[in-house]
């Protein structure tokens, strides 16, 4: 493992006889993989991902983000048997034990059944789930093509029916799984409890992340605001259904970048918020974004911005939903991080019928499943750029009866206006 400090390459042996220090600096290492148990990372993972998230430094992010970013990583580099290393093995056993017709049936049964659950498995990410599907495919074509193989000399049509079933079986099971997969859901490698040990060690050793932000702060006490100051306005307003959201947005100077309020529906940040407002409110020409999670009370969200009296009940103002919606995650080309809980569930099924009506059969039917996914499971740049293309993309509606799509491959995202009128 290479020192961040110097850059020595540290092995094992080295590292253990200088008590886990560089044995050129002897700069402390933060973490020694060898002892972890259920992942491995070195201290130059930790450092690139720190780099990678915060854009070189320039960007604040959230603890969160980096436990769903650190996820990423390691599932890049998370593997499953290799598609082509159990070819060989499998041909030869099943050539072997054809003698009898019951020995290569627990053989093909045991590949499906390893293949079938990698492809569900919550631990593996999306590359390696299609892997196995697409494994399960190909086993059955090799199953199809020994049963043709040693059926027609043994002039045998029992024989030939039991591999035509055992072959379409794997074929049948690996094309389901890869229109599936997109939308299976995720368990977590790392805890959020790991990450904060990681982040705690690694600050006492290295000092501090200067662009990780703590938990947002509730103050109640209202900030003293310049009276030619809140004589202004905005033109526009982004609400957020988390407050960890909207620190993140102010924290990167979202608000002064693109001359924009910005709230969370808890009401954060409380010390400007009811001054703030007030001040909104003189705008008639105001445009309110609402930007949430996959879930049910970030679904909620425009309809309590227009049916609470905090907010804009009785209003003709604009309210444009920004937020990810069930609609993107299912449409999407590339897979997200899904999660499910009962609590999702159960507060889906109570949602209002108004709600319910503007989604089709099949986002409710994703909804009251249980699954959701957090707007933090996306990079700060990335969410930064994606509500700048929203807002930039919204400049020419006329009516307030708009969503955003989701459209395009990770990396290239971006919400489109998609009226539903």
């Amino acid at each position: 493992m290479k020192c961040i400090n110097c850059g020595t390459d540290n092995k094992l042996k080295d590292r253990t006889a200088n008590q886990g220090r560089c044995i050129k600096c002897n700069h402390p290492f933060a973490f020694e993989p060898t002892s972890m148990s259920n992942v491995q990372i070195t201290d130059p993972f930790f450092a690139k991902a720190i780099a990678d998230i915060s854009a070189n430094n320039t960007l604040f992010f959230t603890p969160k983000q980096l436990l769903y970013f650190l996820e990423n990583r390691l599932r890049k580099t998370s593997k499953s048997i290799s598609r082509f290393s159990w070819l060989v093995p499998f041909i030869f056993i099943n050539l072997v034990t054809s003698i009898t017709i019951f020995l290569p049936l627990v053989v093909n049964l045991a590949f499906i059944i390893f293949f079938h659950e990698s492809s569900k498995s919550v631990k593996l990410n999306i590359v390696n789930r299609k892997q196995n599907a697409r494994n399960l495919q190909i086993i059955g074509v090799i199953i199809l093509f020994i049963g043709v193989l040693l059926s027609l000399p043994l002039n045998s049509f029992r024989l030939f029916v039991i591999f035509v079933v055992m072959g379409m079986l794997p074929i049948y099971l690996g094309t389901r799984q890869l229109g599936r997969i997109q939308l299976l859901i995720q368990d977590f490698l790392i805890s959020e409890s790991q990450i904060n040990d990681w982040l705690n060690r690694w600050q006492q050793i290295n000092g501090s992340i200067l662009k990780i932000l703590p938990s947002p702060k509730q103050e109640n006490t209202p900030a003293t605001i310049n009276p030619d100051v809140t004589a202004y306005s905005f033109d526009r307003l982004v609400v957020c259904d988390t407050a960890s959201i909207a620190q993140l947005l102010i924290a990167n100077n979202f608000h002064f970048e693109n001359n924009c309020a910005i709230l969370s529906i808890t009401g954060y940040p409380q010390s400007i918020f009811d001054t703030t407002m007030q001040m909104l409110r003189r705008n008639p020409d105001l445009k309110v974004y609402a930007l949430h999670d996959c879930n049910p009370q970030g679904i909620a969200l425009v309809h309590n911005l227009r049916t609470n009296a905090n907010w804009f009940l009785n209003s003709e103002i604009a309210i444009i939903d920004i937020g990810l919606t069930p609609r993107q995650i299912i449409a999407t080309k590339r897979g997200m991080f899904i999660q499910t809980s009962p609590e999702s569930a159960q507060a889906a099924k109570q949602l209002p019928e108004e709600i319910r009506q503007s989604l089709s059969a099949e986002e409710l039917a994703w909804l009251e499943s249980g699954k959701f996914v957090e707007l933090e499971s996306f990079t700060p740049q990335r969410i930064i750029k994606v509500l700048q293309k929203g807002i930039a993309g919204s400049q020419t509606l006329e009516t307030d009866d708009s969503s955003l799509l989701l459209v395009g491959d990770t990396g290239n995202d971006m919400y489109v206006v998609q009226s539903f009128g």
